[in-house]
């Protein structure tokens, strides 16, 4: 087993019902995480940019990371992140589901939530390995980004699925 502050990395022997014979699993448990879809009173998308140290590309997301210990639930870890990323808070919050990022190998969720009436409160509060540029995208800016590949994360082009699929549109 590895452990670090991020992750576990489990090995798991699981019995496959019909077949009888066990099979060795590699799990990776971690924090649930939420991502933020934050839309302006003027109808701006709130996105930022990102070193990403995986890939080592600045990428373009939106609001989002690890629900914390301390969150009382994935919208509080949604708020507080929101707030420490982009400085911004929000007047009205609708949760729009969650997906499993990577069912086969993860044991955990990422909420989205939609943030109505997002407005700049503060400077943003960087974690400390964090540098993040924000950007505020016209409604035609974004989809522009969704279609023509600016927007690779994975979990972001996810909750733009569960934006839509509630029945959003980016006029």
């Amino acid at each position: 087993m590895f452990s670090d502050r991020l992750i576990a990395v489990d090995h798991d022997r699981y019995l496959l019902a019909g077949n009888g014979r066990p099979n060795d699993f590699t799990v990776i448990r971690t924090s649930d995480w939420i991502n933020v879809i934050p839309v302006t009173p003027e109808g701006r998308l709130v996105f930022i940019r990102q070193y990403r140290h995986g890939t080592r590309e600045v990428t373009v997301e939106i609001p989002g990371g690890a629900i914390d210990a301390g969150d009382a639930d994935p919208r509080a870890a949604a708020e507080r992140e929101l707030l420490e990323e982009t400085g911004f808070k929000a007047g009205k919050w609708e949760s729009l589901g969650y997906v499993t990022p990577n069912p086969a190998l993860q044991d955990n969720r990422c909420h989205t939530f939609l943030a109505k009436d997002a407005f700049r409160f503060a400077e943003p509060r960087f974690d400390p390995f964090e540098r993040i540029e924000v950007v505020l995208f016209s409604p035609e800016e974004a989809r522009d980004a969704l279609r023509n590949g600016t927007v690779t994360h994975g979990l972001v082009l996810a909750a733009f699925g569960l934006f839509f699929a509630a029945g959003y549109r980016l006029r």
